[in-house]
């Protein structure tokens, strides 16, 4: 969330900010619910004052008069009132507080998703492939009917060479960022809801709902391993020294991709279940731009050395999310139908999922202020797949292993 303070000095500066990013939130309804907060807060502890200048009379000892014992009751009936005013009072705050989306960078493009500016391409734009999907079923690598049988719609299993293949991509990656520095983790596969409304994951509305909840706890699945490692450090002050901390967690990601379906949903490219593994950063604010850039470094050099062809964009303002204050996607170029699709993303989430969690940094000189995260994918395994079997495929039905992956799947050549 924001700094309340922040918004009150900057409030038209905030309005617009979400409004661009397509949410529609009432802020000069927050901001006349806040001054009515702070003006029934300095009520109460003006009479608390009182309460305790009475409270230390009585210290002295002997018996006090009627009167005192009356106005000291008086005090204790009034403070009672103005705590059951502010009950319903902060929780409106906090409702209105929560749907205002994190402030964006000067150089977000303003706009729909069309409107994202590309700012670089690599690699060759080959046409003419075969569809991941005809490809895998032809060599029985990927069973989407049996996975319907079992769980419903868009569940799948992988079989045989595809299932060594995305074993080999995650080895290959997660050696690759271990040597850029980031400590290995496994996280739990749910959250509690103080975590993944933390970490930002509060739809624009129930429709869009991306998560799975368990029914009668306080859980959901994670559609990422951005959301525990987020809460990872929880209510924790960090020293200043001791960041950044990278972490890149490995695990499933669930999501039900709610409206939409039609959007490139065909086989293993929009899944209700797949792996990934993600990059995680705990930074000083003025680290922050640079780590961003860092994650983004690392999405290519990792696509580059697969021999994958992409372009980066800068997300536009109206597909940017809460938690962003900039986004960058990697979409690789798709032989299959001639466009670029989306495969990683890099995040900067600035201050605005910390402040939720209370995550902070002691400074050398003792000050105490919240930090900063920034979330990368490394390899989202699904969607890697797709991007190799488009471009490695050959026409007798056989796949060329990428160089790099071939030490991690017995040193094969080809599938």
């Amino acid at each position: 969330m924001l700094d309340i303070r922040y918004i009150r000095d900057n409030a038209e500066a905030v309005a617009k900010n979400a409004k661009d990013k397509g949410y529609e939130v009432d802020i000069s309804k927050l901001l006349e619910l806040d001054a009515k907060r702070r003006g029934l807060l300095a009520q109460a502890d003006e009479l608390r004052e009182k309460r305790n200048a009475i409270n230390e009379q009585l210290k002295g000892g002997g018996r006090p008069s009627a009167e005192v014992i009356e106005q000291g009751k008086v005090l204790k009936d009034q403070i009672s009132e103005l705590e059951q005013q502010l009950k319903p009072i902060d929780e409106s705050l906090g409702e209105l507080t929560a749907q205002v989306p994190n402030m964006m960078q000067a150089d977000v493009p303003i706009g729909a998703e069309e409107d994202s500016v590309e700012i670089k391409k690599w690699g060759e734009q080959k046409t003419g492939a075969v569809d991941h999907l005809d490809f895998a079923v032809k060599r029985d690598w990927v069973d989407f009917e049996r996975g319907a049988k079992v769980a419903g719609a868009k569940f799948y299993f992988l079989k045989g060479d595809l299932a060594l293949l995305e074993n080999a991509i995650t080895q290959f990656a997660l050696d690759f960022v271990i040597k850029k520095g980031f400590t290995f983790m496994t996280v739990p596969h749910m959250v509690n809801s103080r975590t993944a409304q933390g970490a930002g994951f509060s739809p624009r509305s129930s429709a869009e709902s991306n998560e799975y909840f368990i029914e009668g706890e306080d859980l959901s699945l994670i559609g990422t391993a951005e959301a525990p490692l987020t809460g990872y450090h929880a209510d924790e002050i960090i020293n200043e020294s001791d960041l950044p901390l990278m972490y890149v967690g490995y695990s499933p990601s669930y999501r039900k991709e709610a409206g939409t379906y039609g959007k490139h949903s065909r086989g293993l490219f929009r899944v209700h279940q797949f792996n990934k593994l993600e990059m995680y950063l705990f930074t000083t604010p003025e680290q922050s731009v640079e780590m961003h850039e860092k994650i983004l470094a690392i999405e290519e050099e990792i696509w580059q050395a697969i021999g994958i062809p992409y372009h980066i964009i800068n997300i536009a303002s109206g597909d940017l999310g809460a938690p962003a204050s900039k986004k960058y996607d990697i979409e690789y170029w798709s032989p299959v139908d001639g466009i670029y699709r989306e495969l990683t993303s890099a995040s900067n989430c600035t201050d605005f999922q910390a402040r939720n969690l209370n995550i902070r940094v002691r400074r050398s000189d003792g000050k105490v202020e919240t930090l900063h995260t920034l979330n990368g994918t490394a390899v989202s395994l699904a969607r890697s797949l797709v991007a190799i079997i488009e471009h490695y495929q050959h026409p007798d039905g056989t796949l060329t292993v990428p160089e790099v992956l071939r030490p991690y799947i017995g040193s094969r050549a080809t599938l």
